[in-house]
């Protein structure tokens, strides 16, 4: 079963390898089915170069293991509560990569200096609030998820497809897992260009609100005009 979803979140995972925005066995990709709300992850600890299909994990929304021989990503938690609370996405993306990872554990929002940011996300990176101890000592990972989500309380997760966890790393998402992974390798660009542009100049202003919606609009609005139909 889910053979398709196995398929596309192992080549997603492979991306995220390809792209050089992971090593080890770090970071995870994972996609779901909505109707059969179940969805499929990277298992836990395997190096990407021995990734199969058939090794990805099947898992419920209660994180029960419903197809698959080796154990989830430690992160699946973190998923399921982006799923569930997140109602328009159909992927997650987690990567330690080096320049996103550079402003979670700065625990600072990665500011909209330009257009190269502002044709993605619609305005700063947000940065979560660190847990507490209480936090990291009970359901960590889960605890994770929920500070994701409350820092999204007034954000638009479909304008806003990344968060940075402070301390700890960027997560990203998308319709599938392959724009899931897209928008990790924007960030990672992103994040690049901002600590270059603040390196050059500490003072520099964030983007205009005109110059923030023009961009983004013209790829993402209701008129959007950029690209083919």
């Amino acid at each position: 079963m889910f053979e398709d979803l196995k398929n596309a979140v192992c080549q997603a995972n492979m991306e995220l390898h390809r792209q050089k925005l992971t090593i080890c066995s770090w970071g995870n990709v994972s996609g779901i089915d909505r109707e059969a709300q179940v969805i499929v992850i990277k298992p836990s600890g395997i190096a990407y170069e021995e990734l199969t299909p058939a090794k990805m994990v099947a898992c419920d929304m209660n994180c029960k293991v419903v197809e698959g021989k080796l154990k989830p990503s430690s992160d699946t938690p973190i998923h399921l509560e982006l799923y569930r609370s997140f109602a328009s996405i159909g992927g997650v993306c987690h990567t330690h990569s080096p320049q996103a990872t550079t402003w979670a554990q700065a625990c600072r929002e990665i500011p909209c200096l330009g257009t190269t940011h502002a044709d993605y996300f619609y305005g700063a990176v947000p940065v979560t609030e660190p847990l507490s101890s209480e936090e990291i000592e009970g359901d960590f990972e889960i605890n994770t998820g929920k500070s994701i989500v409350r820092r999204f309380c007034t954000l638009d997760p479909q304008q806003m497809p990344a968060v940075l966890v402070a301390n700890h790393g960027p997560f990203t998402w998308g319709p599938t897992a392959a724009e899931a992974v897209e928008a990790a390798v924007v960030l990672e660009q992103v994040a690049l260009i901002a600590t270059g542009t603040l390196a050059i100049n500490p003072q520099q202003k964030v983007i205009s609100q005109v110059l923030l919606d023009k961009h983004y609009l013209r790829k993402h609005g209701k008129n959007a005009y950029y690209g083919q139909k």
